[in-house]
């Protein structure tokens, strides 16, 4: 007769599932530690439950993690109109030095992580319909239940977000004319050439700035470009990037000390989106390489 109880079967098929549960609350939430707390919630919610009322396991717990990150993406937005103190997704950087190692496993996962960027600007509900449907297979019925929609509006929300992913995939030769326009950016910062900030700046330019105080951010091209062109002179040496599979720069001090990070969202010809970080805690926490 087996020792084994009803707890530690529970258990066990709980771990089974743990790395997708992780992988669909990542991808909702950007961030693995968010993540981690959803597919916690997740288990305490599953030991609280009748498991012979579940007829299928693994749908029960994407359904809950879907819930819970759900709830967590309509917060996070609700705060944001007030207060933009929110952690950034974590950073991927590595020098661009314009090979292409397509077998590199590191810049794929640095590509990968660029679709949170783009799932960053969908609404909570299009993220989740695209989450759960493209990238882990969820019926549409299953999310319609989740969003409290019916399946036919879940599958509006996947589509119009498909759309809106689609619209930033990056055909042969768009990289290259990314980061020009990036090295552009750059260039008029440095000349302090406002009239030339305002041309490679979307109107609605994001710039998200992780300080440590806290997350600051600037909305629309003339606030931004005024603050670029303060922030010009203060690197002394930087060098081109991959930041989470986006143009992006590295900036080094005198001393060797890493100074900022920035990754540009160029659509358009534009650029949309910035991310920044300046924090020297969050700075000495990431694999960045040293200066040349």
């Amino acid at each position: 007769m087996s020792d084994t109880s009803p707890t530690d079967l529970m258990g066990e098929a709980f771990e089974s599932q743990r790395g997708r549960l992780l992988a669909v609350a990542y991808r909702m939430l950007g961030s693995h530690a968010d993540a981690e707390d959803v597919v916690q919630e997740a288990w305490l919610r599953l030991s609280r439950q009748d498991t012979a009322t579940i007829d299928n396991l693994a749908g029960w717990l994407t359904t809950v993690v879907g819930r819970i990150s759900l709830d967590a993406l309509r917060s996070r937005r609700a705060r944001l109109e007030a207060s933009y103190d929110d952690r950034l997704p974590e950073l991927v950087v590595l020098l661009d030095d314009g090979s292409a190692p397509e077998d590199d496993a590191v810049l794929a996962d640095s590509v990968g992580l660029a679709l949170l960027v783009v799932l960053d600007s969908l609404g909570p509900g299009e993220r989740l319909a695209f989450v759960l449907h493209d990238l882990f297979a969820v019926p549409f019925d299953e999310i319609g239940k989740i969003l409290g929609r019916s399946t036919a509006a879940a599958k509006m929300l996947a589509s119009r977000a498909r759309r809106k992913v689609r619209a930033t995939e990056r055909p042969a030769g768009v990289e290259r004319k990314q980061h020009e326009v990036v090295q552009a950016f750059l260039a008029a910062a440095r000349r302090g050439d406002f009239q030339e900030l305002l041309r490679v700046l979307d109107p609605e330019v994001k710039l998200t700035v992780e300080t440590p105080a806290g997350v600051v951010v600037t909305l629309g091209a003339t606030k931004v470009a005024g603050g670029a062109q303060l922030a010009a002179g203060a690197a002394t040496l930087g060098r081109a990037a991959l930041v989470n599979g986006l143009p992006g720069v590295i900036s080094w001090c005198e001393d060797g000390a890493p100074l900022s990070v920035l990754a540009f969202h160029v659509v358009d010809g534009r650029i949309t989106d910035i991310t920044a970080v300046v924090d020297p805690a969050k700075l000495a926490l990431m694999d960045l390489p040293a200066p040349a």
